[in-house]
């Protein structure tokens, strides 16, 4: 069943359903950042492993004045208990030993002939052992995207390797006759700016680009490459041809292929004739080629698909405000580039379909719908 001129919402929402997560892989630590967890992750110790003093100073026991009797290093605990009326030296992070009352900081202590003196409180400066987490407590849920702290957090509580979405592969096809790749365009033609742009934005919403690819307009080349892209891509991502002009030969091409096309043409501007097929059970998204509607496009269309490839829901949209009013032409969804700030709106000065200056400092999409809703926020992967 194809789906024709749907609406944006709709949109997304069957394109969040058509692939499932991949498999997951084993990384160390210093390599998942940024990468998807597969599972829950729990402490496999607790946080802090042991009592610990927070600050450099003496642990003492007892009362006071203390007798000096040594010193602890980090990593290097005292193994006989601490008496009453003594004290010694200890470091930050450093184990509390048996027999403890508190800690005096060492700016704070006063020392003559290996007495000390000062004042502390029970359990002073003191770090209990699992104040921070308990052995088994949840650190990471499944799904989510592993941060340096988390990477951290994780070390910290015991683990060495951990297990995340593998990143889902994209292939890449350009298509059209009019685009130029390199230099000052020239004789009709147009720079390409999807080409150096899609894959950026791609490997920010966590996917590795395996191969780009260009064709002319002509059926079999559009056939050629788009049959070579399956072989080895989880997603393909074309760009050009999905409107229904002599020149555009997309939809010929998955016919061809015996793909079949989901969604053809979606109610929002910019972004219009885009389109969502599988071919060979691999799904394939056709951006259009104005530069803006490409990115809306992915947006829409791809952004659903590969969070849904990691695991992850379809996102859940805020709603925010702007001092501008806004308006979607008669039955379509409007999609503004521009900044938010304390969820304030302001858009871009430069929103035709084929204009890139507005993207170019965005952070953002706002989307105002028609019949008109509260106004909404897309975030651009970051």
């Amino acid at each position: 069943m194809t789906f024709h001129e749907i609406s944006w919402d709709l949109a997304r929402k069957i394109a969040s359903e058509i692939s499932t997560p991949l498999n997951s892989e084993f990384l160390p630590l210093n390599r998942a950042t940024n990468r998807v967890s597969a599972s829950n992750l729990t402490a496999l110790v607790q946080l802090p492993t042991y009592e610990t003093s927070a600050m450099d100073g003496y642990v003492v026991s007892g009362n006071g004045p203390w007798r000096l009797v040594g010193e602890i290093k980090a990593g290097e605990p005292r193994l006989e208990p601490l008496k009453s009326g003594e004290a010694v030296g200890i470091a930050t992070g450093a184990v509390i030993p048996v027999g403890a009352f508190g800690v005096i900081r060492w700016e704070n202590a006063k020392i003559h002939d290996e007495i000390l003196m000062g004042e502390t409180t029970l359990g002073k400066d003191i770090r209990p052992a699992g104040a921070e987490a308990l052995k088994g407590d949840l650190l990471v849920t499944a799904g989510t995207y592993l941060n340096p702290g988390m990477i951290g957090l994780l070390a910290a509580a015991g683990h060495d390797n951990v297990s995340v979405i593998r990143r889902p592969k994209i292939a890449m096809v350009l298509l059209g006759d009019e685009i130029q790749h390199e230099g000052i365009p020239a004789n009709g033609l147009v720079r390409d700016s999807l080409g150096p742009q899609i894959p950026g934005w791609l490997e920010r919403m966590g996917c590795e680009v395996i191969s780009q690819n260009f064709a002319a307009d002509n059926l079999v080349g559009t056939i050629k490459v788009i049959q070579s892209a399956t072989e080895s891509a989880d997603l393909i991502i074309t760009t050009g041809g999905t409107a229904a002009g002599p020149r555009d030969f997309l939809h010929a091409a998955i016919e061809n292929l015996n793909g079949s096309i989901i969604i053809d043409e979606v109610a929002v501007r910019p972004g219009h004739p885009q389109l969502l097929a599988t071919i060979l059970g691999k799904p394939l998204v056709g951006l259009p080629g104005n530069p803006l509607s490409a990115v809306v496009s992915l947006m829409t269309l791809a952004l659903p698909i590969v969070e849904s490839m990691l695991g992850r829901p379809l996102l859940e949209l805020p709603v925010i405000q702007s001092h501008s009013d806004f308006q979607a032409q008669p039955g379509f969804t409007r999609l503004l580039p521009g900044t938010l700030e304390s969820g304030l709106f302001t858009p871009g000065e430069f929103l035709g379909s084929a204009m890139l200056r507005s993207l170019a400092s965005a952070s953002g999409f706002a989307i105002c719908t028609d019949p008109p809703t509260s106004l909404r926020w897309l975030e651009l992967p970051v």
